[in-house]
């Protein structure tokens, strides 16, 4: 192993490191929609009371390439059955914009119809290509028709309402080309794509009290490009054998 690092040293590469995760200050942060988000003393939980059409509470600037963790909670005493999520990728105007491209990430209680249609239970993974209007039930239903191209459903939560007092963990990794979500450290989404960049959120449609909490981020190491991954896997091979030599070598002094 002390080889391995020498050779990837010697190339001028280094081992990636995970940077470690930070709280984030939401007072930064902007509300768009119906919502009344309302910040928590230390300024990184915050919580929506209302129940409403889809609003969202974003950060400024671009996320691609960092993750985000917390804790998302339904609280007493209000009940309902609806969504609490995050969004990916967006820009300042985009609940309502007629061409958009983000991805939210929502959690519906229990199956429900309305509008003509019906908003199944579980948790989604979806592409937002004409904004998040209640009126044309792409928040709702998730209709490809109204630029809501669900990608994935949750790999154990795809069918799984949500439970009021329960309080869940989020893991959340956000690059160009690929979207990881985890749940309580069960895997829910690994998903390849190309993603346009834009900012975190929290998402909350028709579904008053939820508390988002303990928020912190990270940047996540770089991939490295294919050229340098050719010069691992060769110096690997140096190094495999460097290895080889000396032990043909031990054997025939042994010998």
């Amino acid at each position: 192993m002390k080889s391995i690092i020498t050779i990837a040293a010697a190339m001028g590469l280094a081992a990636p490191a995970l940077a470690n995760e930070v709280p984030v200050d939401l007072s930064t942060w902007v509300a768009q929609g119906n919502g009344n988000w309302v910040l928590e003393a230390g300024n990184n939980s915050v919580r929506q009371t209302i129940n409403g059409n889809p609003t969202v509470f974003f950060a400024p600037g671009d996320a691609q390439g960092t993750s985000l963790t917390g804790t998302v909670q339904h609280f007493s005493p209000y009940s309902d059955d609806d969504f609490f999520g995050f969004v990916l990728g967006f820009k300042s105007g985009d609940l309502a914009a007629a061409t958009t491209d983000f991805l939210l990430i929502d959690w519906k209680k229990q199956t429900q119809a309305s509008g003509g249609c019906t908003a199944p239970v579980g948790l989604a993974l979806t592409r937002v290509t004409a904004g998040l209007s209640n009126a044309n039930n792409a928040a709702w239903c998730h209709l490809a028709s109204a630029g809501a191209n669900e990608l994935a459903r949750g790999a154990t939560l795809g069918s799984t309402g949500w439970v009021s007092g329960t309080e869940y963990r989020f893991d959340i990794e956000f690059t160009a080309n690929n979207v990881r979500v985890l749940v309580d450290d069960v895997e829910q989404f690994n998903v390849n794509g190309n993603f346009s960049n834009g900012a975190f959120g929290f998402y909350n449609y028709s579904q008053a009290n939820v508390r988002y909490a303990g928020i912190t981020s990270a940047v996540l190491p770089a991939i490295p490009e294919p050229a340098t991954w050719a010069m691992l896997v060769s110096g690997f091979g140096l190094v495999g054998g460097t290895l080889r030599r000396r032990r043909q070598a031990q054997q025939r002094v042994l010998a």
